[in-house]
C-alpha cells in the first residue's frame, strides 16, 4: 500500500451556517490522502497505472462553482465520496481547514472513508 497526498490545496468555496457567511467564497485548504497501490505504475512509469494527482485536484478546484454547504463536515464528506467514486483509491482520507476564528490558526474537520 502506498499514498498520494495533495497537501494545503487553497480553493474558494461557499461555506458557514449563516446565510451571510456563504455569501461570499472563502479561503479554505484542503489536504487529501490517497492509499492506492500504485506499484505498476512505478514499473511501467505510465499515469494510466496510478491516481492522476492533476486530475483529482482539477476536480475539487471546481468543485465550489455554484454549490454551498452549511457544514465542514458535510464538505469533508462529498469530498471523499467524491475522491472515492471517481478516482477510485482504496481509501480517502479528506482534511478541510477554515480561517474563520481570528484567535486560532484554523478550524478544521477531517475523515476518512472506508
Amino acid at each position: 500500500m502506498a499514498k498520494i497526498s495533495i497537501v494545503d490545496l487553497e480553493v474558494f468555496y461557499r461555506v458557514g451556517v449563516p446565510d451571510a457567511e456563504r455569501v461570499q467564497p472563502q479561503r479554505l485548504l484542503l489536504t487529501v490522502e490517497m492509499e492506492t497501490d500504485f506499484s505498476a505504475a512505478a514499473q511501467s512509469d505510465a499515469i494510466a497505472d496510478t491516481i492522476d494527482y492533476f486530475a483529482v485536484t482539477q476536480r475539487l478546484l471546481k468543485l465550489g462553482e455554484g454549490r454551498d454547504w452549511k457544514l465542514l463536515e458535510k464538505l469533508a464528506a462529498d469530498i471523499a465520496d467524491i475522491v472515492w467514486s471517481e478516482f477510485k483509491p482504496m481509501s480517502v482520507t479528506v482534511e478541510v481547514k477554515k480561517f474563520i476564528i481570528p484567535q486560532a490558526r484554523h478550524v478544521s474537520v477531517q475523515i476518512k472513508k472506508p
